[in-house]
This record gives structure tokens, C-alpha cells and sequence, in this order.
């Protein structure tokens, strides 16, 4: 049973955010739960949000087709981090410049799936 979880515009950039999500990737998901659990990284908390909720949507498609699904057999299939947009500010230097300030964002993308 596969089933997908996206969060975007997600206000960490993509590339912190691929440090976390490329340790879960094709692992079981009470593995990935507990590596996010113990990440001291602050998108493992936005990452761990999404793997909820690809796991839920699992159990409600499963639920609804009327088939049972253990939760232990999901694993991580896909998962990907993707730049959302960038918000662009300005900041005031010395001698009356101006510099740019970059908010990066990023789209998370999670992939659950049952091992065949």
C-alpha cells in the first residue's frame, strides 16, 4: 500500500533539510522514527511530521479499500527535498549599501510503501 506525504514552503532550506531526509531514505519506518527522534537537527522535527503523515495516509487508503495494513511493514520508498521560494529581503550595511538576505524555503516530499 503506497502512500504519499508532502509538506512545502517549509521556511529551512533544501539543503539542511537533505541531510536529514537522506538518512531515512529506504529505511523501515520505526527505524526512521527513531533517527528522527534522536537527530539533533531542527528539520528532523518538520521531516518527522511528514513521515506521520504518509503513514496515516497509508492506513486510511488501506481502511478504505478494506484491506488491513501493519504498520511495521511500511518502509520509506521515496523521500526528497525539493527548493521552495526564496523570500527576498534587504539588509543595511556600512556606507549606505544595501546587502540581500535569502529565506529559503523547501518542499518535503515522503514515499511509504509496503515491502514485497
Amino acid at each position: 500500500m503506497e502512500a504519499v506525504a508532502k509538506a512545502k514552503n517549509v521556511r529551512m532550506s533544501a539543503r539542511k533539510m537533505r541531510l536529514v531526509i537522506d538518512q531515512i531514505r529506504g529505511r523501515d519506518v520505526n527505524e526512521a522514527y527513531a533517527i528522527l527522534q534522536f537527530s539533533k537537527k531542527k528539520a528532523s522535527e518538520a521531516i518527522d511530521k511528514v513521515l506521520r503523515s504518509a503513514v496515516a495516509n497509508a492506513t486510511y487508503k488501506a481502511d478504505e479499500a478494506g484491506e488491513s495494513l501493519d504498520v511495521d511493514e511500511l518502509y520509506v520508498r521515496e523521500a526528497y527535498v525539493d527548493e521552495g521560494r526564496t523570500l527576498r529581503r534587504w539588509r543595511a550595511r556600512a556606507y549606505g549599501r544595501a546587502t540581500p538576505v535569502l529565506k529559503r524555503s523547501s518542499h518535503v516530499t515522503v514515499v511509504v510503501d509496503t515491502r514485497e
